[in-house]
């Protein structure tokens, strides 16, 4: 799961919308035609001004032109995020990227916020997973300062007791808003726990409580000492830069640094299930929430590489917009759920969860809303897509993954997240047509093969009686 702080993303997983409009078939074909043209020769485009490097110290370096603007990003991507963290310290991860904040032996305190600040530039950065990511986005004549302060807190992070002391608080207060507080979310992370036994996505980004009351600076000092390095590093500038510039003071800022040794993971695989999962959490919720998960592959993960690219289109299918099946047989038409929201992200380091959730209307049951999802889900198993609605949402996935070239940051989160799961940025710009490539046949065989009980997981988020 993601985690974005305000230091002042998946960013690849899709989560459907309600913001799409019904396509008219003659709308519909002009959409396929342009995304199909699009489809053949953005990646070329793309990959003509896209420059890699790759320092004498491991660091890689990725340099994309886009002169659309005089604004630039830079993002750096480090390979390691809560799926690597063990029992004890979970959640570290994310602490240690509030402390890459908090001040190095040359720029103490909050001057790094300071100084991208008075030169008009905006900061941040988010935990997830498989990575974390810092990134700074201003005027492109600034890229420079952003690559120095960025070398500066790769090696130089001060991580002061006190401000340790300040920080884990400030993680602990995210936790009770976002998760305990919240039932929505406190719902999925039992869920996840229960449907991850053996998984290293057991645990959320932030951590169970116990681990962060317990954690030390000094655990924050040995995290730090062993994934921070320029080898287990990503720079990705996009933007109105000259590459071969960026190229020489990225070399000036880190060339210097020295390379980290790097542990290799050990392979962690989800034991088999023996049949479907069950969890209830009963919290102070205003309405019943119904969470569904399959456990389902990633790119990584299965030998067939159209699978997880027929489970993006099957999830479209279900629930891509006002014109999906959910939206249109369970929303409007027989009105069983308020709102309905899925989420899958292929473009991870191991076996994931496709999920989808819901909420029911006052006149119907959480028992009745799941009927409702299995009824969808079986008739993508026993009935293929016609060829026009395949059409309409490979458009969809095809069409948001194409807007998305429209901002610096949305293209260089793209790269950064391929990049840091062990994939070629260059897969990022192939997305939409492995998309394309999709059948009907392979839909219809991923929701056989996967979308059965033996993989799911549901959980029921039942509302508490006023002064239970």
């Amino acid at each position: 799961m993601l985690t974005v702080c305000n230091h002042s993303i998946s960013p690849t997983a899709y989560r459907t919308t309600r913001n799409h409009s019904r396509l008219n078939p003659r709308l519909l074909w002009s959409l396929v035609l342009s995304l199909a043209f699009i489809v053949g020769t953005y990646p070329a485009l793309a990959q003509e001004n896209t420059h890699e490097y790759k320092l004498d110290n491991g660091l890689k370096l990725i340099v994309r032109e886009d002169h659309r603007s005089p604004l630039a990003t830079v993002q750096v991507w480090y390979k390691v995020g809560s799926s690597y963290e063990p029992n004890g310290i979970t959640g570290i991860s994310h602490a240690l990227e509030h402390m890459m904040f908090r001040g190095t032996t040359l720029h103490p305190q909050d001057e790094f916020v300071r100084l991208i600040a008075i030169n008009g530039g905006d900061q941040n950065a988010f935990t997830s997973d498989d990575f974390t990511a810092y990134f700074q986005e201003l005027s492109a004549d600034q890229v420079k300062l952003c690559l120095e302060l960025e070398a500066d807190r790769m090696v130089n992070l001060a991580l002061p007791k006190e401000a340790f002391e300040h920080e884990i608080k400030v993680v602990m207060e995210e936790r009770r808003l976002r998760t305990d507080d919240n039932p929505d979310m406190l719902t999925l992370e039992r869920m996840v726990a229960a449907a991850m036994v053996s998984n290293p996505y057991h645990h959320m980004t932030v951590g169970w409580m116990n681990d962060l009351e317990n954690m030390t600076v000094e655990d924050l000092r040995d995290w730090y000492k062993k994934w921070y390095g320029p080898n287990n590093a990503t720079v990705i500038v996009v933007g109105d830069v000259n590459p071969e510039a960026i190229y020489q003071w990225t070399k000036q800022a880190f060339g210097s640094l020295k390379p980290i040794e790097i542990t290799k993971l050990k392979p962690r695989k989800e034991i088999p299930s023996l049949g479907k999962k069950y969890v209830r959490v009963e919290a102070n919720a205003t309405v019943p929430r119904l969470l569904m998960g399959y456990t389902v592959p990633t790119l990584l993960t299965t030998a067939d590489q159209s699978e997880p690219y027929a489970l993006l289109v099957l999830l479209m299918a279900l629930d891509g917009g006002n014109s999906s099946r959910f939206s249109r047989e369970l929303v409007r038409g027989n009105a069983i759920a308020t709102s309905i929201l899925s989420m899958y992200d292929p473009f991870q380091l191991h076996e994931t969860l496709l999920f989808i959730s819901g909420s029911p209307t006052p006149n119907h049951t959480i028992t009745e809303l799941e009927t409702a999802f299995l009824q969808q889900i079986a008739k993508l198993q026993t009935e293929p897509l016609s060829e026009a609605e395949l059409q309409r949402v490979k458009t969809n996935v095809i069409a948001s993954h194409t807007f998305a070239q429209d901002s610096i940051s949305e293209q260089a989160i793209q790269m950064g997240v391929m990049e840091s799961v062990g994939q070629s940025w260059q897969l990022a710009d192939r997305y939409p047509e492995f998309v394309q490539k999709v059948t009907a046949e392979q839909v219809q065989k991923a929701a056989q093969k996967y979308l059965i009980e033996k993989n799911l997981t549901t959980a029921e988020l039942i509302p508490l009686k006023s002064g239970t």
